[in-house]
């Protein structure tokens, strides 16, 4: 006998068939963020009982990072259809043939003048979300007067890229779910990858780092899963190995793009077995431990090209977290820059300089290839050179790399103040 939810999946693909709408399916919230990004998708039927992930923090990532995309949820349970808002409701009609479902689809009001004039997929945009009222049970768009969401611990920035960060994060920290940040270098992945561990109920347990880039190929798998004395050459003692060292806490797999081939199908099986055996060993442990991983790599090209596995890719991106560059969020520029100045000052025991407003204009323009990495490092050249405790657009030297216009300028200004000293 078909479950409910196999039974309701089946009306909503005969339904989109018969008017002969493309329609793909996927097995879980997972697959369909991927599946998101590889196409131009008008709505999405999203089944309430997902087998991986929530289906509301599920429409919440979808509404912040496809917001042109109306989402449906469906409930199997009781056969009930329930949407995200009343726009959805119309949007169900307008998809599915009513009369399959007219026991069961709530009542649908129009907009208009007229229920026949109900928007198309593409003008359920997330403001007329938030304006329709939502019915009990269904997931409610986000208002968007609703306060800022706090910053996460370590972290500097107000801008709304990094509010939809917080906001994120701030959901998924308290799970087990496991986390794929994403984002260029320097633009502090670990740092949030520490957040979710502090703002977890396992704060109080380990925060184990594996560099899966620094580590050489042929020690990794000792590293993670460690290895009895006499494995291998060289073993002249047991050891358990990371993952086993963060029994309770945190797995930070760090650059986990570059974990070579040969290891993806063993971290795939304690991903979902939650178990290790070390080399060595032909007894399994059980462990208790939550992933969290990183990447500056784009992994979903690394698996077309056979680079990396689809199905560990899909495993680590349960719930994906994008760190935006800092040259997207100027206007966290001269609060992160701030923040540097009075920490140097503090490490110092000096007064921190004043940014003047010409350099921090100066720092508003520059392209940021390094990210927030490369704007600690700069203040840090800035604190040592402004002697009369005031920033000046000369006290700024870029990289050779990449200048462009006033910072050539600031940057020839610089060199040739350094010469005549």
């Amino acid at each position: 006998m078909a479950s409910p939810s196999a039974t309701l999946r089946e009306q909503v693909l005969d339904s989109l068939h018969d008017h002969r709408w493309p329609v793909q399916q996927v097995a879980g919230g997972a697959d369909a963020l991927m599946k998101l990004e590889t196409g131009n998708w008008q709505v999405l039927f999203l089944d309430r009982r997902l087998p991986d992930l929530d289906a509301e923090e599920l429409v919440e990532i979808i509404r912040h990072r496809h917001p042109g995309i109306d989402v449906v949820v469906l409930d199997s349970s009781g056969e009930q259809f329930h949407s995200a808002s009343s726009a959805s409701r119309l949007l169900l009609q307008r998809w599915l043939a009513p009369e399959r479902f007219a026991d069961s689809a709530p009542p649908a009001r129009a907009p208009g003048p007229t229920a026949n004039q109900g928007p198309t997929p593409q003008a359920a945009s997330g403001s007329e979300l938030a304006e329709e009222g939502t019915p009990s049970g269904t997931v409610a768009a986000e208002n968007p007067s609703s306060p800022a969401a706090e910053p996460l611990p370590g972290m500097i920035g107000q801008s709304d890229a990094m509010q939809n960060l917080y906001h994120l994060a701030r959901l998924v920290a308290p799970r087990t779910t496991t986390v794929l940040i994403s984002g260029a270098t320097g633009t502090g992945k670990e740092l949030v990858a520490r957040a979710l561990h502090r703002l977890s109920p396992r704060a109080a347990r380990a925060f184990v780092v594996v560099n899966c880039a620094a580590i050489p190929e042929a020690l990794l798998e000792s590293e993670l899963f460690g290895h009895l004395r006499g494995a291998f050459t060289g073993a002249v003692q047991s050891s358990p190995g990371r993952i086993a060292a963060a029994q309770g806490g945190t797995l930070f797999l760090d650059e986990v793009g570059e974990l070579p081939l040969s290891l993806q199908a063993k971290l795939l099986r304690f991903l979902d077995q939650k178990e290790v055996q070390r080399l060595g060993c032909t007894e399994t442990l059980k462990v208790d431990v939550r992933v969290v991983a990183a990447t500056n790599a784009d992994l979903a090209r690394a698996v077309a090209a056979g680079q990396f596995r689809g199905d560990l890719y899909y495993r680590l991106s349960a719930f994906p977290l994008e760190i935006p560059p800092l040259a997207e969020r100027r206007t966290d520029i001269v609060p992160l820059a701030g923040h540097f100045l009075s920490r140097l000052a503090s490490e110092s025991g000096m007064p921190a300089p004043l940014l003047s407003p010409p350099a921090a204009a100066l720092l508003e323009s520059h392209n940021w290839r390094g990210n927030v990495r490369e704007l600690q490092q700069l203040m840090e050249r800035c604190t040592i050179m402004a002697s009369q405790g005031v920033i000046l657009p000369h006290h700024i030297c870029f990289p050779a790399s990449g200048f462009r216009g006033a910072e050539k300028n600031a940057a020839a200004a610089c060199l040739q103040k350094g010469a005549r000293r």
